[in-house]
């Protein structure tokens, strides 16, 4: 018998090139929990691309009711699954204060997360699944399925990018390096050789490109409008993501966000620093891109920054500075609000910095980067510099990084790691792991095209999508979809 595999998968249906490689090409069972919008369902219920058992359609199951919470089954699930569900709830950017739309009461989000449970076990006990496939997860939903699907000892499947520009990574966790084994690929013999080929084989690189060709179309974002406005909106009675998103108040805070995005850069440009001089050691800190999952989900505990910095500022060394960044991609949530910037920049002995300045420079500078999950804690080593970073990563492992579980550990980690050394053999036995256990795919473009050829450009994703159109996409990439599906195969077969 095949093994059934189960995928979870979002607005972004270019990931059906795999379920269909997979099925076409080595037979397995396939099934599908699809978190979609309303006009999407139309094709997903027609096609006839990728044959699954049984397709779920997750905002179907989650629906408003009168009802009270059964909060003994949510606590029960909590035991059970080893997952803290309020926890997951109170960083969900739906339920709190990044939500300018609506404002769930506690009853409403206890009902979504017991009707969420009810339908991942129902479903999971139905299939009972041997492997899910899944991206990152985003959201709380999904990786609450990802945490019950990981205590009933269903195998993740989780694809990711790696540190290394077009290298993705296939693990059981978002942390995770599964295999330790590594070929010597690498051998640098000295730092500069090493920064030399990072620059070269940099992720960001790739993001760069994407974001300079993502959500970047003015013809398509005011096509993306009409096309909003003049077609029936049923996502907001429909999906709990969508309450209060009426088209009129879609319009006033659009709006107002783009006249407080003026007023934010404006204050930007006029205040925080673009020279680096390191006339006093400092310690460097990159602000995180908020909301996102890489505080939301991968470090759940810090998720307020300006309690972080305020807790390194106290923390400093006798003449040590603190320089924090703005991050530069900070422009596409309309900035922060002038009120942190100046709280932050109102703390003793804390520059902030502008957006516009290169990370490296300021890690060459630095004596120590601290971090809450960010690629600047690796980054700091090819530099010579130490790291301290608050989240789980898959190179919390190297000596140079001091990975710490509370704020409280903040003051001995500083004073720690600025006595230690960076080992370049570590960096070449990342790199030589990274290597070894990740393949060359340009996945970011291809999630970018499908973006600018059914979802104008990033700009809707709510939208009918012809399947003439999708079996074109997919015809067309599908030498890239076999290499991902054997991939995948690979780590199936390991077990």
């Amino acid at each position: 018998m095949s093994s059934k595999i189960i995928f979870w998968i979002n607005d972004d249906l270019s990931g059906l090139g795999l379920p269909k490689i997979l099925q076409e090409k080595y037979n397995f069972d396939t099934f599908g929990i699809f978190d979609v919008t309303d006009k999407p369902k139309k094709f997903l219920k027609k096609q006839k691309l990728i044959n699954f058992s049984k397709i779920w359609f997750f905002h179907d199951h989650i629906y408003k009711t009168n009802q009270k919470p059964d909060k003994e089954f949510l606590k029960l699930i909590e035991e059970k699954y080893k997952v803290d569900l309020r926890l997951l709830a109170s960083n969900e950017r739906f339920f709190n204060k990044f939500n300018q739309f609506y404002k769930f009461s506690s009853d409403e989000i206890l009902l979504i997360l017991e009707q969420e449970c009810k339908l991942f076990e129902k479903i999971l006990d139905e299939v009972k699944p041997d492997f899910l496939i899944t991206g990152i997860t985003t959201l709380h939903y999904n990786h609450l399925f990802y945490k019950i699907c990981q205590a009933r000892g269903v195998k993740i499947l989780m694809l990711r990018q790696s540190y290394l520009r077009g290298k993705y990574i296939i693990a059981s966790r978002t942390y995770l390096i599964d295999d330790a084994k590594y070929n010597e690929k690498y051998n640098f013999g000295s730092l500069q050789e090493f920064q030399n080929h990072m620059k070269k084989h940099d992720a960001g690189t790739d993001l760069v490109i994407v974001k300079n060709k993502f959500l970047n179309s003015k013809t398509k974002y005011f096509q993306a409008i009409l096309k909003y406005l003049f077609t029936n909106n049923s996502n907001l009675k429909t999906h709990f993501t969508y309450y209060g998103r009426t088209k009129f108040a879609v319009l006033r805070i659009t709006l107002i966000n783009e006249i407080k995005k003026k007023f934010r850069k404006y204050f930007i440009n006029k205040n925080l620093i673009r020279n680096i001089e390191n006339k006093k050691p400092f310690i460097y800190f990159p602000l995180h891109v908020e909301p996102e999952r890489s505080m939301l989900i991968a470090a759940p505990l810090f998720t307020n920054q300006i309690e972080v910095i305020t807790k390194i500022a106290k923390s400093l060394p006798n003449g040590y500075n603190l320089y924090v960044k703005e991050h530069p991609t900070m422009v596409i949530r309309e900035w922060r609000s002038i009120s942190d910037y100046k709280q932050i920049m109102s703390l003793p002995n804390v520059m902030l910095i502008h957006p516009s300045v290169k990370s490296d420079d300021i890690i060459k500078k630095s004596s120590l980067v601290i971090s809450i999950n960010s690629t600047s804690g690796l980054e700091a080593g090819f530099y010579n510099k130490q790291s301290i970073t608050l989240s789980d990563q898959d190179f919390s492992y190297l000596s140079f990084v001091n990975q710490i579980k509370t704020l409280q550990e903040i003051p001995d980690a500083i004073k720690t790691s600025l006595k230690k050394k960076v080992n370049i053999s570590d960096l070449n036995n990342y790199l030589n792991l990274i290597e070894s256990n990740s393949f060359e795919l340009n996945l970011l473009y291809l999630s970018t095209e499908f973006a600018d050829i059914f979802h104008y450009n990033g700009f809707l994703v709510d939208v009918e999508i012809s399947i003439d159109k999708m079996r074109s996409f997919l015809e067309k990439y599908r030498n890239s979809f076999e290499k991902l599906a054997a991939e995948f195969v690979k780590k199936i077969q390991n077990g």
